[in-house]
């Protein structure tokens, strides 16, 4: 799994979107992380196997170090983040592109979810969190149309796991050929 959330900007970085009318930093919107950073990591992790990235804290939206991510003899990988889709044109085009996907629910199941999930790791706080996940369940659908007219291919979680499971097929190695 590569978490490309990993690759928003810092905090204090100066191209930051900003949401309309305000001083506050659009962290929804694809100016808020690094792409091409992005796409180099998942092109390495394809061609060598290993990438360092970023680890970023969103609680104090700032990069806090690295790791290097190993799939070693992995046939696939997924790189997941609401930014996936803005990368996937790219990576096809590298060829490195085995399907792209976004997962589609219920706007309140997603909601719960994402709220759950920030409140456990304490990614913001409670108010934020709260007006970010009620913009967010409201945008849903544009979102998911968003997602699909940047080549995602919008689907359940059971449809998903079937494409990854037809994805990694297509990408073994066959037994006794080189890696």
């Amino acid at each position: 799994m590569l978490r490309l959330d990993d690759f928003y900007k810092e905090g204090d970085d100066p191209s930051l979107p900003l949401m309309a009318g305000t001083a506050a930093v659009d962290w929804d919107s694809p100016a808020s992380w690094d792409a091409d950073a992005a796409v180099h990591a998942v092109a390495e992790l394809c061609r060598t196997g290993r990438t360092t990235v970023p680890v970023y804290d969103i609680a104090t939206s700032s990069r806090t170090g690295r790791e290097t991510v190993d799939i070693s003899r992995a046939p696939l990988f997924v790189a997941e983040g609401i930014f996936a889709a803005d990368i996937a044109d790219r990576c096809r085009e590298l060829g490195i592109l085995a399907d792209a996907l976004c997962l589609r629910g219920r706007p309140s199941t997603t909601f719960r979810r994402r709220l759950v999930r920030d409140l456990r790791e304490s990614r913001k706080s409670v108010p934020f969190l709260l007006r970010r996940g009620w913009r967010l369940m409201r945008a849903e659908r544009g979102i998911v149309t968003r997602q699909a007219a940047l080549g995602a291919h919008p689907c359940g979680a059971d449809e998903a796991l079937g494409r990854l499971a037809a994805a990694a097929d297509r990408c073994r190695v066959p037994a006794g050929e080189p890696v």
